[in-house]
């Protein structure tokens, strides 16, 4: 894989630096019996991000940047056939244990999102929560989604809100004021070891638009009121309760 692009190296490398910090947030996911968003935890009950769920039983999923596979095992319980890509083989190796820990299968492919080994058209909902939703390049993972998605097909991915964005600090905690440019956001580097990509919305829109989906839903994610503080210290739930710190898009591809 030493033909990847530079990001894509730096990512694999920093989350297989990391993967041991998320065996236990992994395992609580996959030990939910409900389907929950982000940070927080919102409830799938609550934000209808995946619409009716009984129109997903026999179809096939695609989780792009899987990590841990927990998205994926909730999809299994859906009675979907989803199948999990992640470039970090250590991640793959906590989604394989948990597998076997909750008797829970399904494929792993080890591959970036940018860059899938799989036919066209092979998929009835291609998902991402914090995985290549901000680890990849959307102006490659994005038409890799949709060339992997059947016509109809649906794409959801969950990412930080582009004001949340604005707002964080290279080092520090959100503030009230914006302290990057929204024109040109695209390639975000906090540190030297990581790659981010947030583009902003209105950019996000014509990239969807021009790879053949059309935007049925933008989610702007609020806590719920019996959030509490969580371990990611760049934004907090106060300011989360009154800005959008996630969003959650869903879009469909064009028969």
């Amino acid at each position: 894989m030493s033909d990847l692009p530079i990001h894509v190296q730096k990512n694999r490398d920093t989350w297989t630096k990391t993967s041991a910090d998320w065996v236990a947030p992994g395992r609580r996911a996959w030990e939910s019996p409900a389907i929950t968003w982000g940070i927080w935890d919102v409830p799938e009950s609550e934000v209808h991000a995946l619409g009716d769920l009984e129109q997903w039983r026999g179809k096939d999923s695609i989780e792009l940047g899987c990590g841990t596979g927990y998205v994926s095992s909730w999809l299994h319980r859906l009675g979907m056939r989803p199948l999990g890509v992640d470039i970090t083989r250590a991640q793959l190796d906590t989604a394989r244990a948990f597998q076997q820990e909750f008797g829970i299968e399904f494929p792993l492919i080890e591959a970036s999102a940018e860059n899938v080994p799989l036919p066209d058209a092979s998929f009835d909902l291609a998902i991402s929560e914090y995985g290549a939703s901000i680890w990849c390049d959307p102006f490659a993972w994005i038409p890799e989604a949709a060339r992997l998605l059947r016509p109809g097909g649906t794409l959801v991915f969950l990412r930080n809100s582009t004001l949340s964005v604005l707002c964080v600090p290279d080092v520090g905690t959100a503030t009230s004021e914006m302290v990057r440019d929204y024109f040109g956001l695209h390639r975000v580097e906090y540190d030297a070891e990581s790659v981010e990509f947030h583009l902003p919305t209105g950019p996000m829109i014509r990239l969807l638009r021009q790879c053949g989906f059309e935007i049925e839903e933008l989610i702007d994610i609020q806590p719920p009121a019996d959030a509490k503080p969580n371990r990611f210290d760049y934004i907090s739930l106060e300011w989360s309760k009154r800005w959008p710190s996630e969003e959650i898009w869903r879009a469909r591809k064009k028969g």
